[in-house]
């Protein structure tokens, strides 16, 4: 099994980092704390660093084509202005028990937002939701912990993953209605690996997955179910991955400090921090939102 080696690329301490998003516009990364209630932006080209900060538990960000942003927050979706901090409410989630929130989100290649939420238990009474020009429905129900997303570059399948079922799912997709169907499972993961969290897809329609609770973050083969490669993170708690930099061929991944008790933490001084791993194959660029 082939092995790559990721740098710490920032020294967070994310208590539960998440929702790596490269923006090629403005070349810089974003991701979110969500315990932290905070969207971090990073330029790598001067350093630049800045924070804005949320009211609720921030799940996901993604860039929208006006040059604002879409946020999923514990209750609802969410318009952000980058630049002056204001948030506005696009519509709420329909959640039929309180305590459970918007977890991670992404947009599909016809630019709807989609994110899911998940319990704060092990009841499985979380949905899966598609923002589609202000407006909300429902996808899937009975979803545990809604987590990856991610799009075939050519747009015919959609890969998911409900964290607490340990498994990737892959659906038939329809990018003309946003329609998903032929639910079939494409990567059971093993024990030992951790459970799957977030995800990007990488040129060649490999998976990279975080592994929550296995140290690493793994290349999969989804029409197969092997893991191809390894990323070992020095983080027991491995989040999200995202692709970026000028070429596409960097892996930028968050991981968290939450699942820890202080003895944990003791021998993690980077958990929550931002890695990077320079890798042999390319991401596709970000699905920004439209409407």
């Amino acid at each position: 099994m082939k092995k790559y080696e990721a740098e710490c690329l920032l020294e967070e301490r994310n208590e539960l980092g998440e929702g790596p998003v490269w923006d090629e516009r403005l070349q810089e990364l974003l991701w979110v704390d969500i315990e932290g209630r905070q969207l971090q932006r990073y330029r790598p080209s001067d350093g630049r660093k800045l924070r804005v900060k949320a009211e609720k538990k921030i799940g996901a960000a993604v860039p929208a084509e006006d040059g604002t942003w879409l946020i999923a927050l514990e209750d609802g979706f969410y318009r952000l202005n980058l630049e002056t901090g204001s948030v506005t409410l696009m519509t709420r989630t329909e959640e039929e028990t309180a305590t459970n929130r918007l977890n991670d989100g992404k947009c599909d290649p016809a630019g709807r937002f989609w994110a899911g939420t998940m319990s704060s238990t092990t009841n499985r009474n979380g949905h899966l939701y598609v923002l589609e020009d202000g407006k909300l429905s429902k996808r899937l129900d009975g979803i545990g912990c809604s987590n990856g997303l991610a799009w075939t570059a050519d747009g015919t399948v959609m890969y998911y993953i409900d964290t607490f079922e340990n498994n990737v799912y892959a659906f038939d997709y329809d990018a003309a209605s946003g329609d998903i169907a032929n639910r079939r499972i494409a990567i059971r993961f093993p024990e030992g690996d951790g459970s799957p969290d977030g995800m990007s897809i990488d040129s060649e329609g490999m998976l990279w997955i975080g592994h929550w609770g296995g140290w690493q973050v793994g290349r999969w083969n989804p029409l197969t179910g092997d893991k191809l490669a390894t990323i070992p993170i020095p983080v027991r708690n491995v989040t999200s991955c995202a692709f970026g930099g000028e070429d596409l061929d960097e892996l930028y991944i968050t991981t968290a400090r939450i699942g820890n008790d202080e003895e944990q933490l003791n021998k993690q001084p980077l958990a929550g921090a931002i890695f990077r791993a320079k890798l042999d194959v390319k991401g596709l660029p970000v699905q920004r939102a439209r409407g």
